[in-house]
């Protein structure tokens, strides 16, 4: 703390430190105008923690980036800084859901730090888009009384059809292999992110991105396996027009288990993950199965409402229609269980998705253990199962809806989705 860089450095961070007479003053984020009676390392977390009067405790997690900073990483594009080891351990609920639960404010629960490895990063200008780069040069020449001419069309044209640009960050495993990617704030200054210690999640893109919602404490968004302990490297790479290039050089993080070295964890090795990644591309590929099903019988129910606006349609078309519909609830069947026997409160046989989410459920979310044996005769079946299930799917939907489709076009049935309309003869 008495350090002359450390005191320079913390304004960046938003822990700037000074002295005034002997007495000590700290300015982080979140903390009032208030004088602070003491201040501390905790060494083996590397936090610091800061007293006020009367007012309570503050804690910076992992200040090691403040050490690292230098008036050269101001002048630098961008630059990773390096991280604490990240410990590895299943989040536990005691009360059934986040925080407190059922129990309101009856007990006091203060958050915990962001759960995983702290990602700090530094960018020096922030990446923008073209439009609004020319937006903050008109603002430039309006100060300076200068005209700013009418863009052309065609750089409008651009700028309208621009991506917002992304700053990603990369995460492999010793061999290389990309276990997670996402993207963090692209602004310019400081910015602190955790990586959650998971595995890219694997589940359909069909919807917005899932939003915590308040009032429902319930849901949940995308699950995926923990990793295994060991060294990820960490790289920050900028997304600009679909281009992606580098920021600064890649960092390593120690992924840890919670209870040492001694913990039994150590002995789910690369090969562990190796299963993990190839459950979740199991998973992946059942959800994606599920889903096109479920985009599949829309599909089909406007094709069968078409082809009964179409007077001229042969008959035949319906007849087919009705076909497919009835193989489509068959997949969906086997897929999802009997809806006809559920209705009605009656059993029936297992399920593909149900053997498998019930055999992942316990492990993805509240354990860090492998595979009962139980579990692992589970996605065993599913693997078995699901390539006669989705052999039929493709045979239904790549083969037998196209033609009916190319027969509805020929017909003159109206447009419906999944179409290619063909121009009259």
């Amino acid at each position: 703390i008495r350090d002359r860089n450390l005191l320079f450095v913390g304004s960046v961070f938003g822990a700037y430190v000074t002295r005034d007479g002997g007495a000590r003053w700290v300015k982080l984020g979140g903390l009032p105008t208030i004088q602070v009676r003491d201040i501390a390392i905790q060494k083996r977390a590397g936090d610091l923690v800061v007293a006020t009067f009367g007012r309570g405790f503050y804690i910076l997690d992992d200040y090691s980036a403040l050490r690292a900073w230098t008036p050269a990483v101001a002048l630098m594009p961008a630059r990773l800084f390096p991280s604490r080891p990240a410990v590895l351990y299943a989040e536990s609920s005691p009360l059934g859901l986040p925080g407190g639960s059922f129990q309101g404010h009856g007990q006091y629960r203060a958050e915990n730090p962001p759960y995983g490895a702290l990602i700090t990063y530094y960018l020096k200008d922030g990446l923008k888009s073209q439009k609004a780069r020319r937006r903050e040069a008109d603002a430039a020449a309006e100060k300076k009384s200068v005209d700013s001419p009418y863009p052309a069309w065609d750089s409008l044209k651009v700028e309208d059809r621009e991506e917002d640009p992304a700053v990603v960050v990369m995460v492999s495993d010793s061999i290389g292999r990309t276990v997670r990617r996402f993207t963090v704030p692209a602004t310019a200054g400081v910015h602190r992110v955790a990586w959650d210690l998971r595995l890219q999640p694997t589940d359909p893109v069909n919807a917005p991105p899932f939003q915590p919602d308040p009032d429902y404490p319930f849901g949940s968004g995308p699950v995926a396996p923990f990793v295994v302990p060991g060294a990820y490297q960490v790289a920050l790479w900028s997304r600009v027009a679909g281009t992606f290039k580098p920021l600064g050089d890649p960092i390593w993080v120690s992924v840890v288990p919670a209870d040492g070295p001694d913990s039994r964890l150590n002995g789910r090795t690369l090969t562990t993950l190796n299963e993990q990644m190839r459950t979740a591309e199991l998973e992946r590929t059942v959800l994606g199965t599920a889903a096109l099903i479920d985009e599949t019988s829309t599909r089909v129910a406007f094709l069968r409402r078409a082809i009964d606006d179409t007077p001229a349609a042969d008959t035949s078309l319906v007849r087919r229609v009705r076909d497919i519909e009835q193989r489509l609830q068959d997949v969906r069947e086997l897929l999802n269980g009997d809806p006809t026997r559920g209705r009605r409160g009656e059993a029936s046989p297992p399920n593909v998705l149900g053997r498998l989410q019930g055999a992942i459920g316990s492990g993805w979310s509240g354990t860090l253990e492998a595979p009962t044996a139980a579990q692992q005769a589970q996605i065993d079946i599913v693997r078995g199962e699901f390539g006669r299930i989705l052999e039929r799917v493709r045979q239904l939907i790549e083969v037998d809806l196209k033609a009916l489709e190319t027969s509805a076009e020929q017909a003159g049935v109206p447009w419906t989705p999944g179409r290619v309309p063909r121009l009259p003869m």
